[in-house]
């Protein structure tokens, strides 16, 4: 059955109860951390999303406890992305024990490399897995977050160890940021600019007693950028704080693309959009470029009533040919976010799948995602 935005707040991740443990506007910093111009040494640096990957990492749902009686749909939600995703280059699914590996291997296929030597907790690979750096002369290295749990909502003690494990596996030096945070939490255009959620990031459940200037210098030499641009988002509606990956992504150097909510629609993340739009809209990147901001609109009817639904066709992820993304049976607005897509990335494939189980789960492809650039 279809259901419509009547109820005042789809909200995002709602915060998994039982598994608990334990300034609006614009501002940008200088470069913090990073090898300065002319100086000995590589710089290292995030690149963008649509760099050619060697691979894209995955983690496998096998916790009851986290999904009850959802289990079985997310993991085929899981399968569903991962197979599609290995059509156009390698996957690597993490899974906790080898029995999970052993479901693992059965639903996504020969197309998907399943390890169990990297136990995870759940899969929001985006979050837990290590940001991907390479230095502009052919080298590689990988870099955690310090994930603890969004705060400590969530049992997490595996996965504050997947970014290391990952390094391991993929034999690549390993280094550890100087704040706690998450992949979905900052966007970068790989060119010296990144922007953010002030709620998701500048708060004592991640980083407490660190002021947002210091939290900014830690994100721009962890990412080797130039500029952070700070939106306000929104701090306790979900298990985020409010991750920017749902609503504001980069296409390209210069060029953010923004969801925007129906006309009729008010509701905290409704205004969350806006607010994003807006301050977006009168940026400056690293290189002084005023950034260009295309716009999709969400979908107005979704098939999900349940209030923990993303209803994002922003949370996609680019891959090598294609660009994976959501579809919510809404024929006018799939076929325009389709059609934004194929025009922001042209010469790549625009796969949309129905990964509502997933969605009603607080996340989206891009979420349980992280890629390897090719290097």
């Amino acid at each position: 059955m279809t259901a419509t935005h009547d109820s005042p707040r789809p909200s995002r991740r709602a915060l998994l109860g039982s598994m608990g443990a334990g300034a609006a506007g614009l501002a940008v910093g200088a470069l913090a951390g990073a090898t300065p111009a002319g100086a000995a040494g590589p710089r290292w640096r995030v690149g963008p999303d649509d760099a050619r990957h060697a691979r894209t990492w995955m983690s496998w749902p096998a916790n009851r406890s986290i999904w009850g009686r959802d289990l079985p749909g997310i993991q085929d939600d899981i399968a569903l992305i991962a197979s599609t995703i290995a059509a156009y280059e390698p996957v690597v699914m993490c899974a906790i024990d080898d029995r999970a590996a052993a479901d693992a291997r059965a639903l996504c296929g020969r197309g998907v490399t399943v390890t169990s030597e990297i136990p995870t907790d759940d899969l929001w690979m985006r979050d837990s897995c290590a940001v991907f750096r390479t230095d502009g002369a052919g080298g590689l290295d990988a870099h955690g977050l310090r994930f603890n749990g969004w705060g400590r909502k969530q049992r997490h003690s595996n996965d504050a160890r997947v970014a290391r494990y990952v390094a391991e596996y993929a034999e690549l030096p390993f280094g550890t940021a100087a704040f706690v945070g998450e992949g979905g939490a900052i966007e970068t255009d790989g060119d010296g600019t990144v922007m953010a959620t002030e709620s998701s990031l500048v708060n004592r459940n991640r980083n407490p007693g660190m002021s947002r200037q210091q939290v900014e210098k830690a994100v721009l030499a962890a990412y080797g950028a130039d500029k952070m641009l700070w939106v306000p988002g929104i701090r306790g509606e979900d298990i985020t704080d409010d991750h920017i990956d749902v609503t504001s992504r980069f296409i390209r150097p210069g060029v953010v693309m923004v969801q925007l909510p129906p006309a009729g629609r008010n509701d905290v993340w409704a205004r969350d959009a806006r607010e994003q739009h807006a301050i977006l809209s009168a940026a400056t990147d690293a290189r002084g470029r005023r950034l260009r901001v295309v716009t999709v609109e969400g979908p107005d009817t979704v098939r999900s009533r349940k209030d923990t639904f993303v209803d994002s066709y922003l949370n996609f992820h680019v891959v090598n040919g294609a660009v994976l993304t959501a579809q919510f049976g809404d024929r006018v607005k799939d076929a325009a976010a389709r059609a934004a897509l194929a025009a922001a990335y042209p010469g790549r494939e625009v796969v949309q799948l129905d990964v509502d189980r997933l969605m009603s789960g607080g996340g989206g492809i891009h979420c349980s995602t992280m890629q390897e650039p090719l290097v």
